[in-house]
């Protein structure tokens, strides 16, 4: 073969390489915008939408460098199989990476909590800053950063406690065994009608509920909205306090009662 000729069937293998370049990355684009217009109109998550389209444009960019490297002659199949492999090593060594990835798709796509809850998820508490491919943000009451592998919130409960608009606020307060049962439960009572951030359709429950060993306690069930939830419950703690201290009704320290036998 002449050097002519020779010159000419690379020249050609390269204009042929560069033509399938273009055209695969004017095909890629296409899919991909197509795939895009599709997520919107489903209106799925922007996070899973920005993985998943990196994920076609990958997949797609990767057969179309296997087509270009066959245009030269080089056989695939082998190169694919090394790939494969490595890929394959890869996956082993970031397992936990991969465990992450997937519990970051499935909190993406199920959405048991939002950006803005208050939850307890993965061993920790506090506010829903942000939701990654591999781990998620919040905010605790006292203002510290607290990052969460994903996998850890998939793998356990998660409590979302402004997943609904209306909470329930428990309380216990602990009477002396003297005082009268009716006028603690009027004294409480009183404490929680005065308060408007107290949800009027909704029952309340004032009932004695324990004889504990140095006092009678009583529990109170009410419900406000959860943007309230805290308020309520600080209020009526103060509020019931100075409440019984003005009735006269005693709130016993803890005391143990020593009988002398001779």
């Amino acid at each position: 073969m002449y050097l002519g000729e020779s010159v000419l069937i690379i020249l050609f293998m390269i204009v042929k390489a560069a033509i399938i370049f273009f055209v695969g990355r004017v095909i890629i684009n296409l899919v991909v915008s197509q795939v895009k217009k599709m997520l919107k109109k489903k209106s799925v998550d922007p996070i899973l939408e920005g993985f998943a389209l990196s994920i076609i444009k990958f997949v797609l960019m990767f057969i179309l460098i296997i087509a270009i490297i066959k245009t030269f002659g080089v056989e695939t199949t082998s190169f694919v199989a090394i790939l494969g492999a490595a890929t394959l090593a890869i996956g082993f060594a970031l397992q936990g990476n991969l465990s992450n990835f997937a519990s970051g798709v499935m909190i993406i796509t199920f959405k048991p909590f939002n950006i803005g809850d208050y939850v307890e998820t993965g061993g920790q508490v506090g506010i829903i800053e942000d939701i990654g491919i591999f781990m998620s943000t919040l905010k605790s009451l006292d203002n510290k950063k607290i990052l969460v592998p994903n996998s850890f919130i998939t793998g356990g409960a998660i409590t979302n406690y402004t997943a609904y608009s209306e909470r329930r606020v428990d309380l216990k307060v602990g009477v002396s065994y003297d005082a009268d049962l009716n006028h603690v439960k009027k004294a409480l009572q009183e404490v929680i009608d005065a308060n408007e951030m107290i949800l009027a359709d909704k029952p309340t429950f004032v009932r004695m509920g324990e004889m504990a060993d140095s006092s009678v306690n009583f529990t109170v069930r009410v419900w406000t909205y959860t943007d309230n939830y805290w308020d309520v419950y600080f209020d009526l703690m103060e509020n019931f306090k100075m409440k019984l201290d003005e009735e006269k009704i005693s709130i016993p320290y803890p005391h143990v009662t020593v009988e002398m036998k001779k």
